[in-house]
């Protein structure tokens, strides 16, 4: 793959209107979204709801992110969209009881147990991009899920949160992992970008200084799982390699994912005022982003990411996952801002046109959410189009400041 047209191109006309065509078409996908209570709906490959699934809260919180961005993008009914997905979180997906958000609702109404940090944290993220977008109630649901999360999640003498509470916050769950610790920095970023509270950048910085270190000690494959006392668990799930969300070995996108939000975290916090340690993450960053792209991208002979590897790089789940493009275009264009080295801009270009020739549905809209090995769409692990988070963020943030969460930025007008 090439990538020599303009249109994959990085800062040509060609790929910026390439990705604007991207980002309305996908805006448009996600209109059928809301159920009557606000919940969002699990979406099919043609955008049509999957009524007989479970209204997540995770979901329903990207969406309101996502139409929250729409609003500064002047995306018709984006106001309208955000508004429904808030009336879920504020409703019918909290828990007046016991605090918090439940997991989700089951296609007759019913409660999906638990409390899941992951999901928590996207509450803080639609809440952050609604407050920006003036949208009703925003202010007290950020600052409910807020307090909620310093209470039950976030763990100050460790610097890290951890992971499932039962409904009821009686019980913690020994599971201990990075990926809702991951996107817990992308919240807390995006709360402190919003509201101006920079104990959330200090927060991040601490779980981003552990991972940094468990990244290291093991050739920059992060370790995803762990036990309560926070020893890694490298064999979790070895039975079941390509579990959704605790899948086996390295997860290569997660390393990708990792290096952007590092490098946001480092660029807001040192901006000026110390280089040389801004320098020193963005060094990590870089170590992440090679490790992941070379022991997945374009191995086992067609081009994409494979989902997992084992701890030496060897591909165990070979298919791609939609989300792990949407990152790696995102890291590639970040790392050629910020470094200015012709690999990470080549790079774009080759997740570019593969998103152009095997990943976007050019029938029905949206992205293809699972590929397999050939590059065959498959829904064994993420049937139908879930949400449109991943996708929308990779049309925006190659082309907005990366010291901002991308509502700000966008919001704000911070281009490139």
């Amino acid at each position: 793959m090439s990538g020599q047209n303009k249109k994959y191109q990085i800062d040509t006309e060609e790929n910026r209107k390439f990705l604007e065509e991207c980002r309305n078409d996908l805006l448009r996908f996600g209109h059928k979204f809301p159920s009557p209570g606000g919940s969002s709906y699990y979406l099919g490959d043609d955008g049509t709801p999957w009524k007989d699934r479970n209204r997540e809260t995770w979901i329903t919180s990207r969406m309101v992110h996502v139409y929250s961005l729409g609003t500064f993008l002047g995306h018709e009914g984006s106001e309208a969209l955000a508004d429904a997905g808030l009336k879920g979180l504020r409703g019918e997906l909290h828990d007046d009881k016991n605090g918090g958000w439940y997991a989700g609702l089951t296609a007759e109404g019913g409660i999906v147990p638990n409390k899941q940090c992951y999901a928590h944290a996207f509450v803080i993220l639609a809440a952050s991009s609604a407050l920006l977008a003036g949208r009703p109630g925003a202010k007290e649901l950020l600052d409910d899920a807020l307090a909620l999360y310093d209470l039950r999640f976030w763990n100050e003498e460790e610097g890290l949160s951890c992971d499932t509470w039962n409904t009821e916050f009686t019980v913690l769950d020994d599971y201990r992992g990075l990926n809702a610790n991951m996107h817990t920095v992308e919240a807390f970023l995006a709360a402190a970008d919003v509201t101006g509270e920079e104990k959330y950048r200090v927060r991040a910085g601490r779980i981003i200084d552990h991972v940094a270190g468990w990244a290291e000690a093991n050739n920059w494959r992060i370790p995803e799982h762990f036990t309560k006392d926070w020893t890694p668990d490298l064999e979790c799930n070895k039975e079941k390699p390509d579990d959704q969300f605790k899948p086996y070995g390295a997860t290569p996108g997660h390393g990708i994912e990792w290096a952007r939000l590092i490098t946001q975290w480092a660029l807001s916090t040192y901006r000026d005022s110390d280089k040389e340690a801004a320098a020193r993450y963005i060094e990590i960053a870089e170590n992440l982003f090679n490790r992941a792209v070379t022991d997945a991208w374009d191995v086992d002979g067609a081009p994409g990411i494979v989902y997992t590897t084992d701890w030496d790089g060897k591909p165990v789940v070979h298919d791609r996952m939609h989300w792990t493009l949407a990152e790696a275009i995102n890291t590639s264009s970040v790392l050629w801002r910020v470094t200015g080295k012709q690999k990470y801009a080549d790079e774009y270009a080759q997740f570019m046109q593969y998103l152009d020739e095997k990943v976007i549905d050019h029938v029905n809209g949206s992205w293809f959410h699972q590929l397999d090995q050939n590059n065959n769409v498959i829904g064994t692990v993420w049937p139908g189009k879930s949400d449109l988070y991943h996708a929308l963020q990779a049309t925006l943030i190659p082309y907005y400041t990366a010291d901002l969460s991308i509502a700000p930025a966008v919001k704000n007008g911070k281009k490139i």
